[in-house]
């Protein structure tokens, strides 16, 4: 006899569907897992050993066989515990074979027969959708499986609990979704004084999902004007927020369930891994320009990253997804981030200061910040300097605009981006428009037209950088309520492509 039950492979947000076989022979005891699996999954037979134990179920004393198919696809994870004992219980008639089939499951056991929290619940819910199967997972993953909707969630304490629900004896009610995650704000934008283009720049960078980097002295209120971006971005969609948070789920960030709308925000140190940032490692894991997907990437001391991890950024930052490809994994994630990156000017910080320079001056400048290659530099729509602050403005100017105030405009502008782009799938804001949908929102005035040809003969834009001005002045027209990209806006966007050497 053989009995099957069903869960889930992941490969990147992706849950394919693996069918657990179990069956028993003739032969010397034994407990044999095939079918590619790794570690974790070969060390579940002692878990589940374990958890028959407790429970008074005795392994036979025969060969159990068990395959996980496809065999050709790599399973990796203690998620196959529940699966693997489900189908194992059904071939010893402990449970009714056709009970299983339609249900997908996925736990870690504990050897006591609890249900362990495992990574990648939401995932496997939208499979378990797919396909019109009830998921049973650990009580830890039933609220956060739950938000899925579409088929009930299932989440007992243990295994004993599994089979009681099974069988009919103690069905178990099906779990309710988590709640909503909201984080407080105590960073303003009002508690930043001076530094108006910067605090502009941003606004356009959060309205338009536009790269942006900062160069300036230690002090000059880079970090500080970063940290209060997230109290800039607008909530998440529906759409956006399920997909964050399938990511995080793969990673194991969600806690108790909650699921957020808020916009990620992630500034990874600069001694970070190539694998951090990217992706890779044990399984392929997402890096965190996935776990910015529709949030911010921010990046202080950017010049101090390894210059290896830098140039991985630039076919993301144009693609909106990462392959991570690896020996024995092929995953793809996504990875629309906005990248607000800070730098200083040179190692010493000081390079327009010539009473603090280094001896090198200027030549450590142009050593330090020829770390960043054009090629990714021409991906920043939006690069300024952020000039030091004197004492006397700190102590003498009133606090400026308010986040809300600014976080309002933001809104307005992406409201207006959503209409714009409804008949256009794929793209949802401003930096995402090419080709003929980019020359039907951004064409400019004649004036403006007759400015941007003169800017790019002059600074020798690149057929990336054009675009990327026409974008950005499509949304300063957005933030400005026009409907038109005028000389002005195009102006402001040229403003803001000028070497530092220029003295923006």
């Amino acid at each position: 006899m053989v009995a099957i039950a069903y869960t889930v492979a992941f490969d990147g947000i992706e849950a394919r569907l693996v069918e657990v076989q179990a069956a028993v022979s003739p032969g010397l005891p034994s407990f044999t897992i095939v079918g590619l699996p790794d570690k974790a999954v070969s060390e579940a037979r002692e878990r589940i050993r374990a958890a028959f134990g407790a429970m008074s179920v005795a392994m036979p004393n025969k060969r159990v066989t068990v395959n996980l198919s496809p065999a050709d696809l790599p399973k990796e994870g203690s998620h196959f515990d529940l699966p693997i004992a489900l189908a194992v219980l059904a071939v010893l008639e402990v449970l009714p074979a056709d009970e299983l089939e339609g249900v997908v499951s996925l736990g870690e056991l504990a050897l006591d027969g609890r249900l362990v929290s495992v990574a990648g619940a939401l995932p496997a819910a939208m499979a378990a959708a797919e396909e019109q199967r009830v998921l049973i997972c650990p009580p830890a993953c039933g609220p956060e499986a739950a938000w899925v909707g579409a088929v009930p969630v299932i989440a007992p304490k243990g295994l004993r609990q599994v089979v009681d629900h099974l069988t009919g004896r103690a069905p178990v009610a099906p779990s309710e979704p988590g709640r909503v995650v909201r984080t407080p704000r105590l960073a303003d934008m009002a508690d930043v004084k001076g530094q108006e283009r910067a605090k502009r720049a941003l606004e356009i960078a959060a309205a338009g999902r536009h790269h942006l980097l900062m160069v300036g002295p230690p002090g000059s209120g880079k970090s500080m004007l970063a940290a209060r971006l997230p109290g800039l971005m607008p909530e998440l969609t529906p759409v956006e927020a399920l997909e964050t948070s399938m990511i995080q789920s793969l990673a194991g960030m969600l806690t108790e369930g909650g699921i957020s709308r808020e916009a990620p925000f992630r500034d990874p140190h600069h001694t970070a891994s190539m694998a951090a940032i990217v992706g890779g490692g044990r399984g392929a894991k997402p890096g965190e320009i996935s776990l910015a997907h529709n949030g911010v990437l921010f990046m202080d001391e950017l010049p101090e990253f390894p210059r290896q991890v830098l140039e991985t950024l630039r076919q993301p930052l144009e693609t909106g997804e990462v392959v991570v490809a690896r020996a024995n994994a092929h995953v793809r994630y996504p990875c629309r981030f906005l990248l607000i990156a800070a730098a200083n000017p040179c190692r010493c910080g000081h390079l327009a200061d010539a009473a603090r320079a280094c001896a090198r001056a200027p030549q450590c400048g142009a050593d330090y910040m020829g770390k960043l290659s054009g090629p990714l530099m021409d991906r920043f729509d939006l690069r300024i300097e952020v000039p030091a602050v004197a004492v006397s403005d700190l102590e003498g100017q009133p606090g400026g605009e308010t986040s809300a105030t600014v976080a309002a405009r933001i809104e307005a502008a992406r409201e207006r981006q959503a209409h714009r782009f409804a008949r256009h799938p794929g793209m949802r804001v401003n930096a995402d428009a090419s080709g003929p949908v980019l020359e039907e929102i951004a064409a400019p005035d004649g004036e403006g037209r007759s400015l941007l040809h003169r800017a790019a003969e002059r600074l020798g834009l690149s057929a990336r950088g054009y675009h990327r001005v026409l974008r950005t002045a499509r949304t300063i027209a957005d933030l400005d309520h026009s409907g038109d990209v005028r000389a002005p806006h195009i102006a402001e966007a040229i403003g803001y492509r000028l070497p530092f050497a220029a003295g923006v």
